[in-house]
């Protein structure tokens, strides 16, 4: 049962009418939450479909609910960026910029008023509150469900967000979420899970950019240079990209290079070619959580997308350029993406890959 001093205390939680912000919601009101669901509007196909599956589920909870136009600030913060980096050849993550720049930027602005009340997701991460001497230090830690775990996207968190947080599914994993929207009768504990970026529709993020950039063709070339057919446009692919490449005949190929002074796509048939390995990097808009850098060279773990396994490595700083060294070569590392410390369940922090295979 929640303490008495949390009966009074308003969450509001960001509902999008899938299973774990509505689960989120009912837990929050099992605890003694005041809660309210809150809408974001991101101008996107999908908006009206899913604001009605959220206040469907606001009624359903018997929790108060309302809507926030945020389509201005997502476009010219999310998309904008979004597109920006494919044209400058970079691979970026817009779930991390999102998290950092609507969720808890835009969105905790404006829906925040009183010093009493939280922001909730459904997030699986969970915060930890310790009080060492007069400080309160909020730590951010990994789920319970180790599969579903999202801190990966919540590196970019600071002290003054954090202690207004609150991550209710930190404890349960995907299953039992699903079985209390079960008990709930919500009628979305099977709803499919979505992996993709929510304003991209059907996973094409080829016709989606082909909008927005002016792309140029080019030759796809071997390490050789010789030359093994025509791209559609460099902003299009990734390093270690195996599909969609255009190459007929014998493969498959991976993409290990991308030259834009010549407007050549470099690829292999080497899955293991040394140029999809990387063992140092520079990254750049380095997030501490604590607020305060740690003492470097710092011996942490470390993950560059979000799907790789943790890898050893060794944070530095040379030249006010911070340095992260991995035990071992990590394949397929992109320049764009984010790369987030661990110290055991702990998330130390993170930052942007800059450049690789120093």
């Amino acid at each position: 049962m929640a303490s008495k001093n949390k009966i009074t205390r308003k969450a509001i939680i960001a509902l999008s009418g899938g299973v774990d912000s509505s689960v989120a919601a009912i837990l929050l009101k099992e605890q003694g939450y005041q809660v309210e669901g809150v809408f974001m509007r991101l101008g996107i196909v999908e908006d009206n479909e899913t604001e009605k599956k959220a206040r469907a589920v606001a009624e359903k909870i018997g929790i108060k609910f309302r809507a926030v136009d945020l389509s201005k600030e997502f476009k010219r913060k999310i998309i904008s960026y979004f597109i920006s980096e494919y044209e400058k050849g970079r691979t970026p993550n817009p779930c991390v910029e999102c998290n950092k720049e609507i969720k808890f930027g835009v969105l905790t602005d404006e829906v925040l008023g009183d010093k009493d009340s939280f922001i909730a997701t459904g997030h699986y991460a969970k915060e930890l509150r310790i009080k060492n001497c007069e400080l309160r230090i909020i730590k951010l830690l990994k789920a319970k469900d180790e599969n579903k775990d999202q801190s990966y996207f919540l590196y970019n968190l600071n002290q003054k967000i954090l202690k207004r947080c609150l991550f209710p599914l930190g404890e349960y994993t995907k299953d039992e979420v699903r079985e209390i929207a079960k008990k709930y009768k919500l009628g979305i504990h099977n709803k499919k899970e979505s992996q993709e970026v929510c304003f991209i529709q059907d996973k094409h993020y080829g016709d989606f950019l082909k909008k927005y950039l002016k792309l140029k063709t080019g030759d796809i070339v071997d390490e050789n240079n010789n030359i093994l057919g025509k791209h559609k446009g460099l902003p299009l692919y990734t390093i270690g990209q195996r599909r969609d490449i255009g190459i007929g005949g014998i493969g498959p190929y991976f993409v290990i290079g991308i030259n834009k002074r010549k407007n050549q796509l470099v690829v292999s048939s080497n899955k293991n070619d040394k140029k999809l390995f990387s063992k140092k990097i520079i990254i750049k808009k380095v997030n501490w959580i604590s607020g305060k850098a740690p003492k470097l060279p710092l011996k942490i773990k470390a993950k560059a997308r979000y799907r790789m396994n943790e890898c050893l490595a060794i944070v530095s700083k040379i030249n006010n350029k911070y340095i992260v060294k991995f035990s071992k070569s990590q394949r397929a590392i992109m320049p764009g993406q984010s790369i987030v410390f661990y110290k055991g369940d702990e998330v130390l922090g993170g930052g942007i890959i800059e450049k690789i295979n120093l």
